[in-house]
C-alpha cells in the first residue's frame, strides 16, 4: 500500500530572475513497511522534499498525497501530522519550557489524549531511544545527542503511518546512530513508512531503497542490497 505518493512536483521560492527551484518535477512513491533514503549535496532539495511531504511547505506545482489524501485539500494539516506523521526536524524544535517527557507527550495531547495515557505512551518511546532516564530533564539539560534522541521519540510515539527524518543521526554518535536505525527499521517492519534524509551511506544501508537528489531533480534511485551492512 502507497503511503506517499508525489507526482510531478516543484517547489519554487521568489519571482523572477532571483527565483531559486528547490525542486523541479519530483515523482515518487514510499510503500507501508518501506524505509527510503534521501541522498544529495547540500541544496539538492532534501529538506524541501521533507517539507512538502509533511504539509510544511506547499508545492508550487505537481501533487502530494498521504494514504491517498491529496495534502491540498487537507483543511487540518495539524491535525494529520500529530496523528499519522512524526517529523524529525534538523534543529529538532524542542521546546525549552517542557521536559523531554512532555515534548513527547505533546502531540498526543494536543489530539485529545488524557495527560496520564499521553505519558505512558511517551515513556515506552523515550525506553525505546533509550532516554527514559533523562524523562523529567528540561532540553537545556540534555547534551545535543540526548536532545536529538528526545525529537526522534516525539517522531514516533503514537500510531505514525508516516516518518520523516531529517538528519536523524546528525548529533550521534556510530553506535548510538545504529541504535536509532534499528528503531526506524522496526517501525518499518512493523508496517509503517520512513523517509530519511541522511548524508551518510552506513546509515542508508538500513533503507529499502535509496533516491539521489540532484539539482531539484531525483538524479537516481537504486534498491539496497539485502546483504548490506544493516
Amino acid at each position: 500500500m502507497t503511503v506517499v505518493r508525489l507526482a510531478e512536483v516543484a517547489r519554487v521560492h521568489g519571482e523572477g530572475a532571483t527565483a531559486v527551484h528547490a525542486l523541479k518535477g519530483v515523482s515518487l512513491e514510499v510503500g507501508a513497511g518501506e524505509l527510503v533514503a534521501v541522498m544529495g549535496p547540500s541544496g539538492s532539495g532534501k529538506s524541501t522534499l521533507l517539507n512538502l511531504v509533511g504539509g510544511l511547505e506547499r508545492p508550487t506545482s505537481g501533487t502530494v498525497h498521504i494514504d491517498d489524501q491529496d495534502l491540498a485539500a487537507v483543511r487540518d494539516l495539524a491535525a494529520l501530522r500529530r496523528r499519522s506523521v512524526g517529523y524529525v526536524f534538523q534543529d529538532l524544535n524542542l521546546i525549552p519550557s517542557l521536559t523531554a517527557v512532555e515534548n513527547v507527550m505533546l502531540p498526543r495531547e494536543l489530539d485529545g489524549v488524557r495527560p496520564r495515557r499521553a505519558r505512558e505512551e511517551a515513556m515506552v518511546v523515550l525506553a525505546e531511544i533509550g532516554v527514559e532516564e533523562l524523562a523529567d530533564r528540561f532540553p537545556d539539560e540534555l547534551s545535543g545527542g540526548q536532545r536529538q534522541r528526545v525529537a526522534i521519540a516525539r517522531a514516533l510515539v503514537g500510531e505514525r503511518r508516516l516518518v520523516l527524518a531529517d538528519e536523524p543521526t546528525g548529533a550521534l554518535d556510530t553506535r548510538t546512530g545504529d541504535e536509532i536505525l534499528q528503531v526506524l527499521r522496526a517501525r518499518c517492519d512493523a508496517g509503517a513508512a520512513v523517509l530519511l534524509v541522511t548524508h551518510e551511506p552506513r546509515y542508508a544501508a538500513w533503507a529499502d531503497r535509496v533516491v539521489f537528489l540532484r539539482d531539484g531533480m531525483v538524479a537516481d534511485s537504486t534498491d539496497v542490497p539485502l546483504e548490506s551492512a544493516r
